[in-house]
């Protein structure tokens, strides 16, 4: 633990902050909750500063709250799950400020940073016919996913922004007294009405819930934001090749899951495939609808001024506009039937009426736009005409935003993955197979017999479904689902619906029984005889297991020797997108494991896609935390091997980090930024490092890999007891009743580390400050492969220093074992009855956690976790005593609720402290 602050002067901005915003709610807990419970808060404060300072010891502490009543329990977990947030919010506030001083000081620009990325780029010398060809399909899509650990509500959120939005008024604005005054009691205001709104939900969120969340984020920041950094990247660098016309299509393009992702989530059907791709559809056109309002009203240049264009005056005089008062304004009257059309449009393809849209008797007979790029086409014409006046800062403000927004969103906003488990598709295809008559027992046949059946199936227009068709709920279930993602491609456009994912997938008749569904739901057509298939939805194969991954670049191979399949992808310009999932690999094999079977199959993948002639993107399914894939985005990015990144990138962007990164703004802005910078980095410069010495380097990986493995599974998998510790010494039980979100924490009522969820296994580890899955192994992988040779050790120091996904590896481990904490661990064992289990699992937990740290310093040559990340080390050092006490209330109420205290208040009370340590640790699940 930390106990020296690091950076003292340049946290002291942080720290006033700090004392600022805890000073005004630690006065309204005095004021609401009475003078016994703020003296009981702030006892504990100074405890537990204290105990990071080691000058109590931790049971001291602990015994404050034994025995605690549940009535004086809620509002101390309250008050320091709100200390949390505000030190959060201040950690925000100061990062603004150090970026800002470093502006302000002329330094140059910060990796990550695009201005950064362009240096790099002009120092290269690059030839704009390999940048234009590497870039050719650049695509960089965040993927908002149904994986919630995002546990703050909405109201708790807003809230949260508006405080926001006053320190920095407090902090940037010249105040006279009287001011500065008013500020500060708008502050108590806001941090008032945040202690008196409930932290958690009463019911579990549904998935109609989940999409508005996900949705939200377009209205915060990403609308506006997205567009316009389209636009400049476009801009830069079209100016430093001119030639080469680099990315006619917008390079940002969002994806979400939050609707389509149904593997283990049985509340997702065909109505919520629906509901998730209107919503998205109806936020767009209000978008539009709303900016064509404005327009109206400001583009009021009368034909008596300015010489109107010829194009621009046959779309005012196609608008249907016959006003009198207008009869001279021929911008707003086009303005005008643009708003007509549209609005025709949102009643073909919408459910409801959306915001903004003209009423049926202004509507009249106007046609629909059948696809965006009309609409686009006729905001084209307004801006030529404008230009055409001189009117070019016009043409750039709001018309110019509204092109590039109908461009890059078209009228889907973002594109809905659907995701299904291999086994239901088998169990589908089963069944569809059977009724139709082709075979009765599909299940029973060997692997190239089911390859043979399903690519006659898709040679053929003959589809399998009849209209008296009778099957199980499941396969009727699945049939509604791609029948309504191909009802959403028709209204929505094809983007609407990129992708059919398949988890758990292993081989090619895993592919081709999702390909199968496609085509029995009119998305996916065999053709006519010698035309070939074509599919406006790509086949994406997710590789999961660690057995999986190495087994990917086979089965594509393999599937791309079936000719029928070969002809689809060919139909799709050869475009293959293959996804990576770091969280079940990582829960097989554990943490060093994990991130070498990824980095193999990666390069594995490569090589296949070399051999084939597709052009490959890569899909990373990371989750927040660094056991599920998480860490920076910059530095993961460049981690990846060369050739990996082709100007593509897809990843997944899930729980509490999507508010961190998308919530306003400037944040978007910034992380947006941060995604395409190492995108084109890793695109257009070598940045693996590691010369002609690769192979030895990966020979090394493969070594440490397995010695990892055998570690992580000696613990998890091997040892008798070991699923009964995690379920006693963890919060895992409770986590199902936090209501963050509509899928179940397992994909199937056993008691198997298999079958649970990633998001559980990570979160619970981090509830009880374990933090196991980011970490485990890798102490006795280095430990075992070095032994007593200090040459072996400067290898591996060497590679630290020249290896980006080495020290990438290494220094998000050394992130989250920062966040750990043996010493409250040791508590959370407590709470297993077992005494010899708790000794047995928890010694090996604690030895291998200091081998790891040991190694970790050798190869690095750091004296501390946190050399290497000044700001987390300054975050940990101020926010992490706050958590301290939440740790130690929620070990007593688990004690309380497991001794038989099931009252609904002490349930609660276990869920605030979830609560309030997700939000602490900012990357929990």
């Amino acid at each position: 633990m930390t106990t020296v602050d690091p950076g003292l002067p340049a946290t002291e901005p942080l720290r006033e902050d700090i004392r600022f915003l805890g000073g005004i709610l630690g006065d309204i807990v005095r004021d609401h909750e009475g003078p016994e419970i703020f003296d009981l808060v702030e006892r504990a404060r100074v405890e537990s500063f204290r105990v990071r300072r080691s000058e109590i010891d931790r049971s001291e502490l602990a015994d404050l709250f034994s025995g605690i009543d549940i009535a004086r329990a809620i509002p101390v977990i309250r008050a320091f799950s709100h200390f949390s947030l505000l030190a959060n919010l201040a950690e925000d506030i100061h990062r603004e400020r150090r970026r800002m001083v470093h502006v302000r000081a002329g330094e140059p620009p910060q990796d990550s940073s695009l201005a950064a990325t362009y240096a790099k780029l002009d120092a290269a010398d690059l030839d704009a016919d390999r940048v234009a060809d590497l870039l050719r399909d650049a695509l960089v899509a965040p993927v908002i996913t149904a994986h919630p650990t995002e546990t703050r509500r909405r109201s708790i959120f807003e809230t949260q922004s508006r405080i926001t939005e006053l320190m920095r008024f407090r902090e940037r604005t010249e105040l006279d007294p009287a001011e500065a005054r008013e500020t500060e009691v708008g502050i108590h205001r806001q941090i008032l009405t945040l202690w008196q709104t409930a932290l958690i939900r009463l019911s579990r969120l549904r998935i109609q819930d989940e999409i508005d969340v996900g949705l939200r984020y377009y209205d915060m920041s990403l609308f506006d934001v997205i567009p316009t950094i389209d636009a400049r990247v476009r801009d830069e660098l079209r100016r430093r090749w001119p030639e080469a016309n680099l990315v006619p299509r917008p390079v940002l393009r969002p994806g979400s899951w939050i609707g389509g992702d149904r593997d283990g989530n049985p509340n997702v059907t065909a109505e919520v495939v629906r509901t998730a791709t209107g919503r998205a559809a109806t936020v767009a056109i209000e978008k539009y609808l709303g900016h064509l309002a404005e327009l109206e009203r400001e583009l009021s240049m009368s034909a008596r001024l300015i010489d109107v264009d010829d194009d621009l005056q046959r779309l005012a005089d196609a608008s249907g506009d016959e006003s009198a008062y207008r009869a001279d304004e021929p911008f707003r009257r086009a303005v005008r039937g643009l708003r007509r059309r549209l609005s025709r449009t949102a009643s073909r393809v919408l459910d409801s009426v959306p915001t903004g849209a003209l009423p049926p008797e202004q509507v009249g007979d106007a046609e629909p736009y059948e696809r965006p790029q009309e609409l686009l086409a006729d905001l084209d014409v307004l801006d030529h005409a404008l230009r055409v006046i001189g009117d070019d800062s016009i043409a750039d403000d709001r018309l110019g935003t509204l092109r590039r927004a109908v461009d890059t969103f078209g009228f889907h906003l973002s594109g809905l993955d659907l995701r299904q488990n291999s086994e239901v598709h088998e169990s589908v295809i089963a069944e569809l197979l059977a009724w139709a008559g082709v075979h009765a027992d599909y299940a029973s046949l060997s692997e190239d017999e089911r390859v043979a059946v399903l690519s006659a199936e898709l040679e053929t227009r003959r589809p399998l479904v009849g209209a008296r068709a009778e099957f199980s709920e499941q396969t009727a279930k699945e049939l509604a689902i791609v029948t309504a993602a191909a009802e959403a491609v028709r209204r929505h456009g094809p983007e609407s619906v990129p992708n059919y994912i398949i988890s758990m997938c292993t081989s090619v008749s895993d592919m081709l029984e999702a390909a199968v569904l496609l085509k029995e739901a009119g998305i996916l057509d065999p053709g006519a005889p010698g035309e070939g298939p074509t599919s406006s939805v790509g086949v994406v194969p997710l590789f999961e297991t660690i057995d999986d991954l190495r087994g990917g670049a086979a089965t594509i191979r393999a599937t791309l020797d079936v000719p029928v399949y070969r002809a689809l992808v060919e139909a799709r310009g050869m475009h293959q997108e293959v996804m990576l999932g770091y969280s079940d690999s990582n829960k097989d094999g554990g943490y060093l494991t994990a991130n070498w079977a990824l980095y193999r199959a990666e390069l594995d993948l490569i090589e296949a896609a070399r051999e084939t002639g597709i052009r490959l993107r890569l899909f990373h399914g990371r989750g927040g935390t660094v056991g599920r894939g998480g860490g920076p985005s910059y530095d993961a990015i460049l981690a990846q091997p060369h050739g990996a990144v082709t100007g593509s990138l897809r990843l997944t962007e899930q729980g509490e980090v999507i508010a961190a990164k998308y919530a306003e703004p400037k944040s978007a802005r910034r992380n947006l930024e941060t995604l395409l910078a190492a995108t084109l980095e890793s695109t257009l410069l070598d940045v693996e490092g590691l010369g002609d010495g690769a192979d030895a380097a990966y020979a090394v990986l493969d070594d440490l890999a397995d010695r990892a493995r055998a570690a992580y599974g000696a613990l998890v998998h091997e040892t008798p007891g070991f699923v009964d510790y995690f379920r006693l010494s963890t919060p895992v039980a409770e986590i199902g009743e936090l209501n963050i979100g509509s899928r179940p924490a397992s994909r199937k009522p056993t008691n198997s580390v298999y079958d649970l969820r990633a998001i559980p296994w990570v979160m619970s580890w981090s509830q009880s400050r374990v933090m196991l899955p980011g970490w485990y192994g890798v102490g006795s992988a280095f430990e075992g492969w070095v032994g007593d040779d200090q040459e072996r050790l400067r290898t591996l120091s060497d590679l630290y220093r020249r290896w980006p996904f080495f020290r990438t590896v290494l220094s998000n481990m050394a992130q989250v074992m920062a966040k750990s904490d043996l010493g409250l661990a040791a508590r959370y064992s407590e709470l297993v009855p077992d005494e010899e289990l708790r000794r047995t699992v928890f010694a090996m937990i604690s030895d291998e956690h200091a081998r790891t740290v040991s190694w970790y310093l050798k190869i690095t040559g750091h004296d501390g976790l946190l050399d290497d990340n000044p700001a987390l080390a300054r975050s940990v050092f101020n926010r992490f005593p706050y958590l301290e006490p939440l740790n130690h209330l929620q070990v007593e109420l688990l004690r309380q609720l497991r001794a038989g205290d099931d009252r609904e208040q002490v349930k609660r009370g276990i869920l605030l402290t979830m609560n309030g340590l997700a939000t602490a640790l900012r990357n929990s699940g």
